[in-house]
């Protein structure tokens, strides 16, 4: 995943941090649950923050290395989180993304509890050498301090991390605890040959594919924004490049979505008709840049795309990116937040005044942590998804095939036989996983918002508080009442 913007463009100075944005828009929706004062106040606090410090050589100069890692809600174990590497990481940032995370589980039904880290470095100024060697120190202090485990705290890629990062903390974890049979769960968003599981790099990008077009199948969504509901036709404009925007420009792109714009840190494309994602990627791989694409218009002030007329809007970015100076210009009318908080609390308001729909971070990016959640399942059970029920399957397709084919009085061809028989593979489980997922998050959320007559966002939150609140009700409490 790649850096692809600044935090502080968009917004006001007196507009709240991102840690602050979170709790108001967690207290506004605490208006609409069912939770109690006491259960809200324990939902919302961060239950315990571990920060450590480092020293790494570098140039043969000693470089002091601040890291962090919080455990926002332990009502269900084990804590789920990505461990992300960016200079910008601090404790506020790593708080508020690990509450997020709290809220994103329980919406979509995964039995974590929320998490998250950081390491406040850019990671393009170190060599691999230099950052196994980092990843390896960080892994071992959270080791020690009992902050990773299967059962205990299970980080994920984020913004500068992803399989190799991951692979490296588990063969850290599995050294320290060669005893655990299921180490290999400690981590998950790792490569197949490590215990990944098929599906999960493009898990988010799906996931907010599958979410926007269940949101646009909604009739009251197209009567609002006054959209037809298919995704073929649809204008979209993602900011941000990296594996979720790419990965849902892919999925888009596929489904007859027209993709015209791509916003990345130092400029953006734009192509009225339409962006060839993948040679768009090529581009960029060999050129480090989107200048000089020929297929596209490329812009220099790549902000002000996120202003431009289109049906969809998905920041993919960083948090902050539309605030109070930018929020009134946006023209998209319907927003999916695939990056974590890229709308702040202020700005959130000013866009549904005017129109546009958001669907939330928490319920829209929620893929990555559900096919983290399948990942996690597989390493337990030591066993690869349809390994031992696809032949089985294939067998039985078989035996009810030829009886249609003798009361249809017509053999059918080998393709025809091979499509209609053939068993699921572990990637078409974790897609239909996935998708089942999101379709029963998206429509509880709309259900919740119809009945109470308040925002997606609202909506989700109170869901997911309730969700929370009954959990914590039904474990009951050590210690807290005489």
């Amino acid at each position: 995943m790649h850096l692809v913007g600044l935090t502080d463009f968009a917004t006001e100075e007196h507009e709240p941090k991102f840690l602050k944005a979170v709790e108001m828009f967690f207290d506004r929706a605490a208006r609409y649950s069912d939770a109690s004062e006491e259960k809200l106040k324990h939902i919302k606090s961060t239950d315990s923050v571990l920060s450590v410090t480092f020293p790494m050589d570098k140039d043969g100069k000693t470089v002091m290395i601040r890291g962090y890692r919080s455990q926002h809600s332990r009502h269900r174990l084990p804590c789920k989180g990505g461990i992300r590497f960016s200079s910008e990481v601090d404790l506020q940032e790593v708080e508020a993304l690990s509450a997020l995370m709290t809220y994103k589980c329980a919406v979509v039904d995964v039995p974590f509890g929320g998490g998250k880290g950081g390491i406040m470095i850019d990671p393009k100024d170190w060599t691999e050498a230099e950052l196994e060697r980092i990843t390896r120190r960080f892994t071992l202090e959270l080791c020690q301090k009992n902050f990773i485990g299967p059962g205990v705290d299970v980080p994920a890629p984020d913004v500068g991390t992803g399989p190799r990062e991951m692979g490296w903390i588990a063969d850290t974890y599995r050294n320290f605890n060669p005893q655990d049979v299921n180490g290999t769960a400690c981590v998950t968003g790792k490569a197949l040959s490590l215990g990944g599981v098929r599906g999960r790099t493009e898990a988010t990008g799906l996931g907010v594919y599958y979410g926007i077009r269940e949101f646009l199948s909604f009739p009251e969504v197209q009567q609002k924004i006054k959209h037809h509901g298919n995704i073929e036709g649809t204008s979209v404009i993602i900011q941000g490049f990296g594996n979720v925007g790419y990965w849902a420009s892919k999925f888009f792109e596929a489904n007859g979505a027209k993709v015209i714009g791509i916003i990345e840190h130092d400029v953006a494309a734009y192509s009225k008709d339409g962006i060839n994602i993948e040679q768009l990627s090529l581009w960029r791989k060999e050129n480090g840049s989107f200048k000089g694409f020929p297929d596209a218009q490329i812009i220099d002030k790549p902000m002000s795309l996120l202003e431009g007329e289109c049906d969809v809007l998905i920041p993919a970015a960083l948090e902050r990116q539309i605030g109070l100076r930018n929020a009134h210009k946006i023209k998209a009318k319907l927003i999916g937040e695939a990056a974590n908080g890229p709308i702040t609390f202020g700005a959130d308001e000013v866009i549904r005044k005017n129109g546009t729909i958001i669907i939330p971070d928490l319920l829209l990016n929620a893929g990555g942590v559900c096919v983290s959640y399948f990942e996690w399942a597989k390493n337990l059970s030591h066993l690869r998804f349809g390994r031992m029920n696809k032949r089985w399957d294939e067998r039985s397709k078989g035996q009810l095939l030829a009886l249609v084919e003798g009361n249809a009085g017509r053999p059918l061809s080998e393709l025809e036989r091979r499509q209609l028989i053939h068993g699921a593979e572990e990637h078409e489980l974790v897609y239909s996983g996935l998708e089942d997922t999101m379709i029963v998050a998206c429509n509880e959320t709309r259900q919740t918002a119809i009945e109470k007559n308040i925002d997606y966002r609202t909506a989700a939150l109170a869901n997911s508080i309730n969700k929370i609140a009954i959990s914590l009700t039904g474990s009951g409490s050590i210690f807290t009442h005489a």
